[in-house]
């Protein structure tokens, strides 16, 4: 029997040995031209199984399939593992979503959380996205290997070192391992933690904190490739790849090497980058130190850090020249790795430093302004493999200089982006605001951005002001001189030009004056023209200033014959234009402009009716006031002032402009808070009781009724069926005819006749009215000789049947009367003395329209035999 035990282990043993192979592995691709692509399998197997694969099958995910070979098989000391890598290429049919997967039997025996796991198909999987609107593209590297330990009851942190050559924003998530066809392994649970085993979404850690019990195990990450579409202005998703990873874990005293706290650097391209990193072990074990990560596989110029092994303090030096190449918009990943050598167990420790490598800004910006517009050039990037530049323009200086890491202009300085260039050789930009001209009287600045293919900008470039030439006439005046609906008057008035060329213009000089009835100029008409250009005041008239905002255009000309031409024109200005609300004891101001210039404070005047003064009431910033305290029914009437400056130039300051005059007369427009609605229905009495509470007596003092609405159902109408002229009246009784479910809504209405809000309604549906006896008594004597219901109400009809015991229908109808006589239907003769069963969908009048109740029972008939005395 020990004889058949020890051949039954060693073919066991044997099997396994064959069998038990893949630990972990992902798979990767490389774009080479057009449709074809490189693939890269990289697997990890277990050293001691007699199972090898020189070559493999990939499935492409068009349907088709290639054996790919194997390039290189390196075993990993110390660690049972063997590295295999197979490299082959294919090209695709086509634009399109392809999973390229990769499944072989078997995975290595023994793994915890996954049953059998000998027994289980070992499967990878990458998805490729082949679409020419977004690029073509490459998988991220991942830089560190799939296989790792943790200690038991110690937090464990694997980070995978991805860097992605394309500069494509990567994010990553916790999956389960997959087996047969790319399916989730059958019973797979992820790993027992004392508290959580997550994946840092941004920074790729796999994260498990205190492992619970020792032993091997699997899990999986997917790691996701973002690209930035210029189309949508957003990120769209453009590849998965699935990494299998095996961690063991095991209990030891041994402790791992310390490294220090590293902080995160930025680097500005074609800068260097060095410092040291220092490690030591507790057991003064041997240490092995490395890193890996992104600036290691770079093509151009890579980052140093020499493999050192020995005794701590170990001691070595990262340095990195970096390049314009070098440039992305997410930061690299260098994760520093100490590994002790202990007899016991090999334990590490590992620190992260995160590199972003930044453009410098552009050197120099130099602006020519005109009358109306500035016109910008700029030093080419540092960098040429910046794709176009982003102009951005504030008024008035901001007083930032960015710090040397920081890209971009902040949203919060109030720098407006004016325009993109279309390519990096661009570096000039007339702005003249979209075609509009620059309004006089501001110092504009400006910055400009480098900007990459990922969407990575440079540092802001210095700030550049300047001022509009003052060679057009400047409007400083638009002010309403007098209110009617048509003698309306209003002041305008403009600084002349100064500095035209009187060369090219040397004049006679003219004028031409327009206006248009609105804020924006939509209607402009030549009403006027001055020949002189001292003239700077003119005063229109005839005009609706009661109804209408006026804006207007100066145009400059030189008026000499044969030589006219426009030199040019300010910004539109327009006059203020004066709104009013009523309410109750108040009235709402507001106000519009539409002005080059910039108001800082309004001065509200209201007209004293017994001086017939205007009297100032108030001054604010904002565009509209509040005046209340005020008599309702009384008439008042108001103007505004605005104090307006430029802020640059030589100006008579600040600019004093009115509105028209705006009377209002103040009323009761609020309506009272609703009443609290209470509904009781009386079931016998066919009434429902409406109670509600008085709002005088808790949010408002002026209520002098209400009105009371109704509607039979929950969808409908609400009609008013009652009022209540007195305010402590609030009760009614409602006798619908239709049914007593409903919905009801009490307003309360005040002494202007302000009528609260229709939307509190409360509905009520508790009443059933249809009932059915339980005996009958059909024997011809006057009394109970047909089967009808109680007293009833709000039935539309019924749907009554009626059964003897053997299932036999003998009665029906659709009457809500019923009026049975005790006859078979059939036979037409009359039933025997028993019990009948009944079913009866009663179709009642509710409160969502007519709705069936189903009701069923016995029905006991009975013959009362006459007695031989009557």
């Amino acid at each position: 029997m020990k004889h058949i035990k020890l051949i039954i282990l060693f073919f066991t043993l044997q099997t396994a040995s064959w069998a038990t192979h893949n630990r972990a592995g992902e798979i990767r691709y490389r774009h080479l031209s057009g449709y074809t692509y490189e693939i890269t399998m990289v697997t990890y197997t277990y050293t001691l199984s007699q199972a090898d694969r020189p070559e493999l099958e990939v499935q492409w995910g068009d349907g088709t399939s290639s054996i790919v070979p194997r390039v290189s098989k390196i075993e990993l000391p110390n660690d049972y593992y063997f590295k295999n890598t197979y490299v082959g290429t294919h090209t695709f049919p086509g634009p399109g979503i392809y999973k390229i997967t990769m499944e072989d039997q078997n995975r290595n025996y023994g793994v915890k959380n996954i049953p059998n796991s000998v027994e289980v198909p070992f499967t990878i999987q990458t998805t490729l996205n082949i679409n020419p609107t977004v690029g073509n593209n490459s998988t991220p590297m991942l830089t560190y290997p799939p296989i790792d330990k943790a200690k038991l009851n110690a937090t464990f942190i694997h980070n995978p070192g991805a860097y992605d050559p394309d500069g494509d924003s990567l994010a990553y998530r916790l999956t389960v391992c997959l087996g047969e066809n790319g399916q989730p392994i059958p019973g797979y649970v992820f790993p027992y933690a004392s508290d959580s085993l997550v994946v840092n979404h941004i920074t790729g850690d796999l994260i498990w904190e205190r492992p619970q019990q020792t032993g091997i195990y699997n899990v999986a990450m997917i790691i996701e490739e973002w690209r930035w579409y210029d189309q949508t202005k957003n990120y769209i998703k453009i590849s998965e790849l699935e990494r299998d990873i095996q961690i063991e874990v095991v209990e030891s005293s041994n402790t791992p090497p310390t490294l220090p706290n590293l902080l995160d650097l930025c680097v500005w391209a074609g800068d260097s980058i060095s410092f040291q990193v220092t490690t030591t072990d507790p057991q003064n074990d041997r240490i092995t130190l490395n890193a890996y990560g992104g600036p290691f596989e770079v093509s151009e110029s890579p980052a140093h850090f020499d493999t050192l092994v020995g005794y701590g303090p170990l001691t070595n030096t990262f340095s990195w020249q970096t390049k314009c190449s070098h440039i992305k918009r997410f930061p690299y990943l260098v994760v520093f790795r100490a590994k002790d050598h202990n007899p016991d167990v090999f334990l590490a420790t590992q620190e992260k430093v995160y590199i972003q490598v930044i453009c410098p800004p552009i050197q120099t910006l130099n602006l020519s302004p005109t009358s109306n517009s500035i016109t910008l050039n700029w030093s080419k990037s540092p960098c040429p493999q910046a794709i176009y530049y982003d102009i951005y323009r504030k008024v008035n200086p901001s007083g930032w200089n960015p710090d040397s890491c920081e890209t971009g202009i902040p949203p919060n300085l109030g720098y407006v982006k004016i325009h993109s260039t279309t390519s990096v050789l661009d570096t000039s930009y007339l702005d003249n605001n979209n075609g509009l001209g620059l309004p006089q009287g501001y110092t504009y600045c400006y910055r400009i951005v480098s900007v990459f293919s990922d969407q990575a900008q440079s540092v802001a470039s210095v700030e550049a002001c300047t001022n509009l030439v003052k060679g057009i006439p400047v409007i400083t005046h638009v002010s309403v001189d007098s209110t009617d609906y048509q003698k309306g008057k209003i002041y305008v008035e403009w600084s002349k030009p100064t500095e035209f060329d009187s060369i090219a213009a040397p004049g006679p000089y003219k004028y031409l004056i327009y206006h248009s009835p609105d804020f924006w100029g939509q209607q402009l008409n030549l009403i006027d023209s001055l020949n002189q250009i001292n003239d700077t005041t003119y005063v229109d008239t005839l005009l609706n200033t009661q109804q209408f905002p006026y804006s207007y255009k100066i145009e400059f000309y030189n008026d000499q014959p044969g030589n006219r031409f426009l030199i040019g024109y300010p910004s539109l200005a327009s006059s203020i234009y004066l709104n009013s609300q009523p309410d109750d004891n108040k009235v709402h101001l507001s106000w519009q402009k539409n002005t080059p210039w910039t108001n800082t404070q309004y001065v509200i005047y209201r007209l004293n009716a017994s001086s017939a003064t205007w009297d100032s009431i108030a001054t604010t910033s904002e565009t509209l006031f509040i005046d209340d305290s005020l008599i309702n029914n009384n008439e008042y009437c108001y103007r505004v002032k605005g104090l307006g400056y430029y802020f640059s130039g030589n100006y008579n300051v600040p600019f004093i402009n009115f509105s028209q005059i705006k009377c209002e007369t103040p009323k009761d427009t609020t309506a009272p808070c609703p009443p609290h609605l209470n509904i009781k229905s009386e079931c016998n009495l066919y009434q429902n009781i409406l109670t509600w509470t008085n709002p005088n007596r808790y949010c408002c003092d002026d209520v002098i009724g209400y009105r009371i609405y109704y509607a039979s159902t929950l969808n409908g109408t609400m009609n008013l069926i009652a009022e209540k002229n007195t305010p402590n009246d609030t009760t009614f009784i409602h006798i619908p005819t239709y049914s007593l479910a409903g919905c009801y809504l009490v307003t309360a209405v005040d002494s202007f006749l302000n009528e609260s809000s229709l939307l509190h309604k409360v509905c009520i549906d508790e009443c059933t009215y249809y009932e059915l006896p339980n005996i009958f008594t059909p024997d011809a004597n006057g009394q109970n000789d047909y089967y009808k219901p109680g007293p009833y109400r709000f039935v539309e009809k019924v749907d009554m049947k009626i059964y003897n015991r053997w299932g036999k229908l003998i009665f029906q109808t659709d009457n809500p009367d019923i009026m049975w006589d005790g006859k078979d239907m059939d036979s037409k003769k009359r039933v025997t003395d028993g019990v009948y069963y009944y079913i009866c969908d009663v179709y009642e009048r509710r409160l969502t329209g007519i709705e069936p109740r189903a009701i069923t029972g016995f029905i006991q008939v009975l013959t009362i035999k006459k007695s031989g005395n009557e």
